[in-house]
């Protein structure tokens, strides 16, 4: 069950650029940071590619039709979290949007992004939630040994949540990590 473990890393990672996104924006409307939308655009960027170029791929190729074969107690919750990944792309599109018009027309949009960040964190809190808490228990509880096995090859050939398949994230997740402030990063409040 290494899968679980890559989960596991790569849900940690989100969600620490969630966190801290939640953070930077909630200091931003407290008027304790300026905007840095270097620093925002990146997070954006985090949170719009890895889900779906990382994570999301090897859940529905791999965990989905696996669980789906051997039980049918889990379809629903599959479809479930199958809807939710495209609405997590949809949501991230719109994310883009509301940083690229608060970046273009300043603080008299910033309400709207702080709300649709708000709205995306709340979606992904609970999508996390969903997979942590039912998703793998029932895939701990129904999935053989040899599904194991073949899962755990196809985690394994893409397992990094920095850095992604191609190491293209490597670059970006250091860069939120050392431009975030502290307690959340390691950069300096602005």
């Amino acid at each position: 069950m290494k899968s679980i473990d890559i989960i596991h890393s790569e849900h940690r990672a989100l969600a620490s650029v969630l966190q801290a996104l939640r953070f930077v924006v909630g200091e931003i409307g407290a008027g304790r940071l300026q905007p840095d939308f270097r620093l925002l655009s990146s997070m954006v960027d985090y949170i719009t590619q890895v889900p779906d170029k990382v994570h999301h791929p090897k859940e529905d190729d791999h965990l989905f039709p696996a669980l789906r074969a051997r039980s049918t107690a889990a379809a629903g919750l599959i479809d479930a979290l199958e809807a939710q990944h495209a609405e997590g792309y949809r949501m991230t599109v719109g994310l883009l949007q509301a940083l690229v018009h608060y970046q273009a027309m300043g603080d008299k949009a910033f309400a709207n992004f702080e709300a649709t960040v708000l709205e995306y964190l709340a979606f992904s809190w609970k999508h996390l939630n969903m997979e942590e808490g039912e998703l793998l228990p029932l895939a701990r509880k129904n999935l053989t040994a040899d599904d194991w096995t073949a899962i755990d090859a196809a985690f394994a050939a893409n397992f990094d949540p920095c850095a992604g398949a191609q190491g293209e994230f490597e670059v970006l997740f250091g860069c939120i990590v050392s431009m975030t402030p502290a307690p959340y990063g390691l950069g300096t409040a602005r």
